[in-house]
């Protein structure tokens, strides 16, 4: 039973990501060919949003832009709004630099993430750190990045989270047609479950929230 649709998408629940069964894909192989990725967001049967990503290859280079929008009602009126936006950029497959502004509810959170000869940089609402120079932003989309450090896009924190390859199954997409895919876990401060389609590219998610609901991203 859920007592109210707002606490159960929080910062956390939100954050708002290569075995050798994708290849081991990295940052390139891992982007779509369209250089598109778009989701539907549901929390429970409801959709509340999307999650939409443009990947640019620039010779060595890759840029990933990501929107999100999500809207929780209360028949018709809104109790909970949720906005993310982010540029993430890799070289030859290593991360590179993070910008993002997330806005919940009118609270204004920004990152500023960059790769330097020390570590990775980090600034975010709660001050700075160095992160190790293998360290990646939780941004999904990634398998690769799953099997070292990861640090809250949002927040700009090292997560405290255990991740591993499930093995292969099949997920939903948005139009009801299921795909292979591996599945990896997310466990800790986190519970999140990732698929990745035969190509390498993210297919969907699936997340609990604090309240004990899911949320679940269907690609579109």
């Amino acid at each position: 039973m859920i007592a109210s649709p707002v606490p159960a998408l929080t910062r956390r629940s939100l954050i708002v990501t290569g075995a050798s069964a994708l290849a081991a894909p990295g940052a390139f192989a891992a982007a779509p060919a369209n250089g598109r990725l778009g989701f539907a967001v549901f929390r429970g049967k409801d959709k509340v949003g999307e999650h939409l990503m443009r990947f640019t290859r620039n010779g060595s280079g890759l840029m990933v832009n990501t929107e999100v929008e999500m809207r929780v009602r209360l028949g018709p009126i809104p109790v909970f709004r949720y906005a993310h936006t982010a540029t993430e950029r890799w070289r030859d497959d290593s991360f590179a630099s993070l910008t993002t502004r997330t806005d919940t509810n009118g609270k204004i959170e920004q990152v500023k993430a960059e790769a330097t000869g020390a570590g990775i940089a980090i600034e975010g609402p709660g001050g700075r750190l160095t992160a190790p120079a293998s360290a990646a932003p939780l941004t999904h989309w990634n398998a690769l990045a799953l099997e070292g450090p990861l640090f809250n896009p949002q927040l700009g924190k090292i997560m405290k989270i255990r991740t591993a390859r499930a093995g292969r199954e099949s997920v939903q997409l948005a139009d009801g047609r299921s795909v292979p895919a591996t599945r990896w876990t997310i466990r800790g401060e986190a519970e999140i479950d990732n698929w990745y389609d035969t190509a390498g590219a993210w297919a969907g998610l699936r997340g609990k929230l604090e309240d004990g609901s899911t949320m679940i991203y269907r690609r579109i």
